[in-house]
């Protein structure tokens, strides 16, 4: 299971977004990417209101906020093999 956070510097929401997905990833493996969406001008046009993002498996899964329970029951969906198209992150 891979799992990116599209984020930038100096952004709190993002780091609130990062220390929730870190704690879940010491309870349900998987591989992490932290991207910033100013080294890219795609990246920062598509996503530039919408940070933190968290990607899983390429599916755009949560917008501006997250929660422990909320990402873990996500990503136990995933392990599962159920789609993870619930919110409206994958809009836009």
């Amino acid at each position: 299971m891979r799992v990116e956070i599209y984020s930038k510097p100096k952004c709190s929401l993002c780091d609130k977004a990062a220390d929730v997905v870190d704690a879940v990833r010491a309870r349900i493996p998987f591989e992490l990417r932290l991207i910033s969406i100013l080294e890219d001008p795609a990246l920062f046009e598509r996503w530039r209101y919408d940070i933190p993002v968290i990607v899983i498996n390429d599916v755009p899964a949560f917008k501006h906020h997250v929660t422990e329970a909320e990402l873990e029951a996500r990503l136990r969906e995933v392990q599962g093999g159920m789609s993870i198209a619930k919110t409206d992150a994958q809009d836009g």
